[in-house]
């Protein structure tokens, strides 16, 4: 049986955010290229959408750190599965993340991207879900703070199912570890 997905926020209300986040970059980025880092798998879909939309020049790398296994939770444990391919040092760079609850993930990259030298570092995000936070990070560019519901679409998975959804939803009747 199909899961019944509850649509949170359109695809209409995605697309507008991501060009009201890029106008913002790009405007504070006026006359200097960014350096995108794109945390894989969930947020190839925001990052990608969002390039398109920056009037800057755009460089892009990626790099996948995990903390999730196949449940709803954070482990607490962070993993750099693969990392950067070009060098940070003196470039002006944003981090671009699909989703940031706990701020584990993101407080443990952070500290290891500030050692690469980058002129400067922001972090970017489609959805914050601030009632899940343990660990203080500053975002820059927020798309969407949700409520603490486990959500998919737009790049963001339950057991790798639902990242082409072109929307964010909650998966109904899911129960979270």
């Amino acid at each position: 049986m199909a899961d019944k997905i509850r649509v949170m926020i359109s695809e209409e209300e995605v697309d507008a955010k991501i060009e009201e986040i890029g106008k913002k970059i790009s405007e504070d980025y006026a006359g200097k290229p960014v350096h995108l880092i794109c945390i894989l798998k969930g947020s190839v879909f925001f990052c990608c959408e969002l390039a398109k939309r920056i009037t800057v020049p755009v460089s892009l790398d990626f790099m996948s750190v995990t903390s999730y296994g196949d449940g709803t939770k954070s482990s607490g444990i962070v993993k750099i599965a693969k990392d950067l391919d070009e060098s940070l040092e003196g470039k002006e760079v944003i981090v671009i993340e699909d989703i940031i609850d706990s701020g584990r993930t993101l407080s443990y990259l952070l500290d290891v991207l500030k050692q690469r030298k980058p002129n400067s570092l922001k972090l970017c995000t489609l959805l914050d879900k601030p009632d899940r936070r343990v660990k203080e990070v500053q975002v820059d560019y927020v798309g969407f703070e949700i409520p603490d519901e486990f959500v998919v679409g737009y790049g963001l998975d339950y057991a790798q199912k639902y990242r082409n959804l072109p929307y964010i939803g909650v998966v109904e009747g899911l129960e979270e570890d």
